[in-house]
């Protein structure tokens, strides 16, 4: 059953990725990766939200939101391929905030929604 939930959340999470992606990058003429860095910021904020409130959701929740959906939605390669063509391209302010905002800001986000969700859920 379990693998069953993360295959059914990825199928959910990998086009979500793909066309939020295209949607967020076809608005910026930049070379800088929005697309990317937002559904990484997005999945960061759900999974917040899903570990702030822990066991008062199901386990199966967290498997097929946490593990599926955000398993696929997210992507660290990407991420990594995009910094680098980033060097590759002359574009080292850019490469060098993609890292640092994306990890600073991932962090910020999961904290930001795993408090909030322990607040709200008491």
């Amino acid at each position: 059953m379990t693998a069953v939930l993360v295959f059914v959340g990825a199928m959910v999470g990998a086009p979500l990725r793909y066309l939020t992606d295209r949607f967020v990058q076809s608005r910026h003429d930049s070379l800088f990766p929005w697309g990317t860095f937002s559904v990484n910021l997005a999945g960061c904020l759900i999974l917040g939200a899903l570990a702030g409130a822990g066991t008062a959701l199901p386990s199966q929740v967290f498997t097929l939101v946490g593990t599926g959906i955000c398993g696929a939605l997210t992507t660290y390669s990407t991420f990594s391929y995009e910094t680098l063509r980033l060097v590759e391209q002359k574009a080292s302010l850019y490469a060098v905030l993609n890292a640092a905002v994306s990890i600073i800001a991932g962090l910020g986000l999961v904290l930001l929604a795993f408090t909030t969700t322990v607040a709200l859920i008491g």
